[in-house]
């Protein structure tokens, strides 16, 4: 006769994640909200209690997730999720510092690019209304400031004396800025990584002149 075993209780761990995932669930509805109702009624038009009904929450729940409606439009992650810093950190440390940097690069924009359609939306909505671009702009500065002092880490330099680290930072960020714009004009008909390769291997090459 086999004995009874105890039933297995869920353990802090497992609640943890089933809050985390409830939560991310609820993100990723806000967000969603946000974006459809940007493209269905003007970005202009868009109040933060709108967004919660439609994603069925309340409004105060809304501001659990985001600081404002810009952000949920903006970061639909959520603000707080890694930035392209952390996934140059976890790159291999026998890496070069180019090569994992378009290593987490491709990471970030594969992950961007798991649903086309919302980001062509989103970027078509971004671009449309330039009152969105001063957020931008300050988010842009914070996210190079963090990718030079990885940067820096992983070369032994200073990220506030030294020029490679921020010169580097600026540049993967308009190669990102480049490949995107290219994406969206294109319609996703290349991946944003294929982009991206190209815009890094002609800054690598020394951005040579075109050839007729």
């Amino acid at each position: 006769m086999h004995s009874v075993q105890p039933k297995a209780h869920p353990g802090p761990v497992t609640e943890r994640g089933l809050r985390e995932r409830k939560k991310a669930d609820t993100r990723a509805a806000l967000a969603a909200a946000t974006l459809r109702l940007a493209v269905e009624q003007g970005w202009e038009h868009v109040t933060v209690e709108a967004i919660a009904a439609a994603a069925d929450v309340s409004y105060r729940t809304f501001f659990n997730h985001f600081s404002a409606k810009e952000e949920a439009l903006v970061f639909p992650a959520g603000a707080d999720q890694p930035r392209l810093s952390a996934r140059l950190r976890a790159q291999p440390a026998e890496l070069g510092v180019l090569a994992a940097a378009r290593a987490a690069l491709r990471e970030e924009l594969t992950e961007l690019e798991r649903d086309p359609t919302a980001l062509h939306d989103r970027i078509t909505v971004i671009a449309g209304n330039p009152s969105l671009l001063p957020r931008l702009v300050e988010v842009g500065a914070a996210d190079e400031l963090e990718v030079a002092v990885a940067v820096a880490e992983r070369t032994g330099q200073d990220a506030t004396t030294d020029l490679y680290p921020g010169l580097l930072a600026a540049v993967l960020s308009a190669a990102v800025r480049v490949s995107f714009a290219r994406w969206h004009t294109g319609h996703g008909a290349v991946p944003l990584t294929t982009l991206l390769d190209e815009a890094l291997d002609a800054l690598s090459a020394g951005l040579p002149e075109p050839t007729h």
